[in-house]
């Protein structure tokens, strides 16, 4: 069995992580990044913000990556959210006061491509870092109640692979 070997990268730096309010879906970056360089195939997610990060790489856009969906908390800053609907999200993975996503069907989307979308060999792939904490749960097999305990910053990049089962590689 030859293993699978993926570096997902978190996008650059959004005016939205400046400021402290999630993002909108065609967020562009604040300040673009130096251009990323690999031999790897590349993936992106189809946001604009992941598109961007992504450029000179040749790409393809893979829907898998897509960040979650925070229904109608996109654009607002985390102060303007109500206290207890904020409150309930961040204890909840199953929770949805947003009306969109929850964090549980983030995580399965997540596993899902990971475990189906790949074949062996090198693979780079620009995302969120919500997509990221999903990936980073699912190679450990741990609890969702984790997810909000993972800090993941702009063009962090998480290694991965898989040979029968994933793990986590620290560089």
């Amino acid at each position: 069995m030859k293993p699978i070997h993926l570096t997902l990268v978190c996008h650059a730096r959004t005016e939205a992580q400046r400021v402290g309010r999630f993002a909108l879906d065609d967020e562009p970056l604040r300040d673009p990044s130096a251009p990323l360089s690999t031999t790897a195939r590349c993936l992106s997610a189809p946001e604009l913000r992941a598109r961007q990060t992504a450029e000179g790489l040749s790409a393809t856009v893979d829907e898998g990556l897509r960040d979650c969906d925070l229904g109608e908390w996109k654009g607002l800053p985390l102060k303007q959210l109500d206290e207890n609907a904020l409150q309930v999200w961040l204890s909840d993975p199953h929770a949805t006061p947003h009306g969109g996503e929850s964090i549980a069907a983030l995580y399965e989307r997540v596993a899902n491509w990971m475990d189906s979308a790949l074949m062996p060999g090198q693979w780079l792939a620009i995302t969120h870092p919500f997509v990221i904490r999903a990936a980073m749960l699912h190679a450990l097999a741990a609890p969702l109640a984790s997810f909000h305990r993972i800090d993941v910053p702009p063009l962090a990049e998480v290694r991965f692979s898989h040979c029968g089962q994933w793990r986590l590689q620290l560089a």
